[in-house]
């Protein structure tokens, strides 16, 4: 469904990965497992259509994002929700920040005033209910926790229901009852046919929700796999060496 083809990446002279091919497919999770600084923000933005890879293709539903101008582009990336490593939210209320989505797309999927046969308050409503915060629509996003907050920028990209929801590092500074919230927001995403990438320094978080696992190292995925075949039966050295431990970056 969203697919990089022979990718690749760099910023100036320096090369972040070459020739790497990986999809993402409709109704799953696809964790993207590496250390920090070998490009799983970077792979995100070229699958997100943000970012013009340096060679290879990136395509959603078969259309080569590049391959297409700017408006066709515009209408793709609209169909791709991404959730930063930290909330951004805006000087509003919860509910607000939650709309903000269905505004800016409002031409491509909401020309009638619904959104998937639903009104926007009821996308608003149903997205803040997978995280939590249905009863929080009031609340102004200054007052918010940073797991709260982190909450809300996942229900903002979860009301237009998109194809495709990216996540980088969602939960990296959160406590554990606001990572499990996300973890189960997660799976309710790959439940709605949503597909799912989700960068993650975390390979305990990668086993409880994904479905299958990238291994992102030396400029390249050294293998992509059913999540339990990749963490119990590697079938790269390099894999099994950072999945233990041994390879240190």
């Amino acid at each position: 469904m969203l697919r990089a083809t022979d990718a690749s990446a760099s910023y100036g002279e320096v090369a972040v990965f070459r020739d790497l091919s990986i999809e993402v497919d409709a109704g799953e999770v696809l964790a993207v497992i590496g250390p920090s600084g070998v490009g799983k923000t970077t792979l995100l933005r070229l699958l997100a259509l943000s970012h013009e890879p340096d060679d290879g293709s990136v395509a959603l539903d078969g259309t080569e994002a590049w391959a297409v101008d700017a408006a066709e582009r515009l209408a793709l990336r609209r169909r791709v929700g991404f959730v930063f490593q930290e909330a951004n939210l805006f000087d509003a209320s919860v509910a607000r920040n939650v709309e903000y989505g269905l505004r800016v797309r409002r031409s491509w999927a909401d020309r009638a005033g619904s959104l998937f046969g639903r009104s926007a308050p009821d996308a608003v409503h149903e997205a803040l209910d997978v995280v939590g915060l249905a009863d929080e629509t009031g609340r102004h996003a200054a007052s918010l926790s940073g797991g709260e907050a982190q909450r809300v920028s996942f229900a903002r990209a979860l009301a237009y229901e998109p194809d495709a929801l990216l996540l980088d590092e969602p939960t990296s500074d959160l406590d554990p009852r606001n990572t499990a919230v996300i973890e189960e927001a997660i799976g309710e995403a790959r439940d709605r046919g949503i597909g799912v990438a989700l960068a993650t320094h975390d390979m305990h978080q990668a086993e409880r929700v994904a479905d299958r696992v990238a291994v992102l190292l030396d400029e390249g995925i050294t293998e992509v796999g059913p999540t339990e075949r990749v963490f119990e039966d590697p079938a790269d050295e390099r894999t099994r060496k950072f999945i233990s431990g041994e390879l240190v970056y």
